[in-house]
This record gives C-alpha cells, sequence and structure tokens, in this order.
C-alpha cells in the first residue's frame, strides 16, 4: 500500500505539471471526434473476470469515420483488504484504422516526394496491467498502469514514390508497401470517483499519460459520470481532451472528444 501512495504522489505530480498548459492547448485548431463504446462483462469467479468490448471512433469533426475495435480481457484480483484493493489485467484488441492521407515533398517544398492515399488497415494490440484502488469515504482513487504493445503489419502496394531528373521534372513513380511496425506504451492513469447518496449517478475524473522510450507522447483528460439503470445496465457520458505529441502512433492529433458507452454485467 505504501508504494501505491508513492506512485498516486509521482503521477500527482505530473498531473499538476500537466493541467498548467491545459488551458492554452485548447486551440483553434483541435479536431473534434465522438467514441461509441459497449461492454458486455462476466464474474468467472471470485476473483476472475473477463470482458469483451467494441467501439467505434470518429475524427475530422464528426465528419469521418476514425477506427473500429473490438477487445477481450480478462483480470485477477490480486489482493483485497479493507479499504484497498489490487487486480492484475491482460488483454487483446483488434484494431481497424482509417489511417489518413499523407503527403511528403522534396527539399524544395514543392515537389512530391511520397504520397500515401487513405486507406483502411489493421493493427494488432497486446496490454498487460495493473491497477490499485483505494476508497476514501465516498470518495475512489485508483491508479493503473498498463503497457500496450502494438504490431501493424505491412501494406503492399500503398504509397507512391515519386523520381525526379536532373532538371526536378518528374519521370516516374513507383507503388511500395507502408512498412510494418511495432511499438510499445506504457500508460499510466489516476483516477478519482465520487458516489453520491443516494443517486445512480456518479461523476469521475482523471488524467492519463501515455510515454515510450522517447518519453511523453500524449495526455489525455477526462470527466464524466456513468449512470447505473440497475446491477446489470449502466451508461456513461464523457468529455475527453487529448494532447497529443508530434510521433504519435494513432494518426490523432490534438482533438476534445465526446465519449457514450453502455455496459452490460451478466
Amino acid at each position: 500500500m505504501i508504494s501505491f501512495f508513492a506512485s498516486c504522489k509521482k503521477i500527482g505530480a505530473v498531473i499538476l505539471l500537466g493541467c498548467l498548459p491545459l488551458g492554452s492547448a485548447f486551440a483553434q485548431g483541435d479536431d473534434f471526434g465522438m467514441w461509441y463504446e459497449v461492454e458486455a462483462q462476466k464474474k468467472l469467479s471470485p476473483k476472475w473476470n473477463a470482458s469483451l468490448g467494441a467501439e467505434f471512433r470518429t475524427r475530422d469533426d464528426s465528419k469521418t469515420a476514425d477506427r473500429w475495435s473490438v477487445g477481450v480481457d480478462v483480470d485477477y484480483k490480486l489482493l483485497k483488504t479493507g479499504t484497498f484493493s489490487m487486480k492484475a489485467s491482460a488483454g487483446y484488441s483488434l484494431l481497424y484504422d482509417n489511417n489518413p492521407e499523407k503527403l511528403t515533398f522534396k527539399s524544395d517544398g514543392l515537389s512530391p516526394k511520397k504520397w500515401t492515399p487513405s486507406y483502411w488497415g489493421i493493427r494488432h494490440r497486446l496490454k498487460i496491467g495493473v491497477a490499485g484502488s483505494l476508497d476514501v469515504g465516498r470518495f475512489s482513487i485508483d491508479l493503473r498502469e498498463r503497457y500496450q504493445y502494438t504490431i501493424r503489419p505491412e501494406k503492399s502496394d500503398q504509397r507512391y514514390a515519386f523520381t525526379y531528373d536532373d532538371d526536378d521534372d518528374l519521370v516516374s513513380h513507383e507503388l511500395q508497401s507502408v512498412n510494418s511496425k511495432k511499438r510499445g506504451m506504457l500508460r499510466s492513469r489516476l483516477q478519482l470517483g465520487y458516489n453520491i447518496s443516494h443517486c445512480k449517478v456518479d461523476p469521475v475524473a482523471s488524467v492519463e499519460m501515455f510515454s515510450d522510450d522517447y518519453g511523453i507522447q500524449k495526455m489525455r483528460y477526462e470527466i464524466g459520470a456513468e449512470w447505473k439503470l440497475s446491477k446489470k445496465h449502466a451508461f456513461s457520458l464523457t468529455y475527453r481532451y487529448q494532447d497529443v505529441g508530434a510521433d504519435d502512433d494513432d494518426n490523432e492529433v490534438n482533438s476534445h472528444l465526446i465519449g457514450v458507452g453502455y455496459k452490460f454485467k451478466f
């Protein structure tokens, strides 16, 4: 439990630093999108749980389909003592992405060098994690550390490469493959929830940091609420803001996002 609070303190410092420039990050060029999520959860035993989820995302002011995905996860309760609990989890997701058009130029800034039209492609994502939760009165404090490893297979005959002569006149072009790519990412999330007395709607807020060997690549800030219709059914509504670095594996940009979710337990 001591290490849990130490980690919270560390992530809390990152939250404070990350929130300082947040106001200036809401630029006019930010995108807007919608995330629609459904999830089914099953309690397998007192310690084991499994879930199956699907998601659909949009971008470009919600005018363009961005991603379809489906995933399966399992978690195991490691510890439960008083108001503190800890669990480990693992999962797999299949991502079907709409990759945006990409055009690069030669050093003159005028002559196209490579052109990749927009295309749909598959990625495979494996993930493992550990999470701790502490209840303080009606508040809940959750810290989750998750490592994900994403594999993008090669996409044949997808990119155009242009060849020029000594006078910079275009002489030919050829089709090339988009190379395969593998990338690991550590996701650290600190979440604060509150249980309102005699109310089926529980508010929640969180901040999540995405980092790899090159440093912090993305910050995600969320605030929302879950409406528990019954023990089996729940709806959620979430506002997210993403502050994305220059080298993002998901082809994302700084975005305002509205998430709508449905969860079923059986």
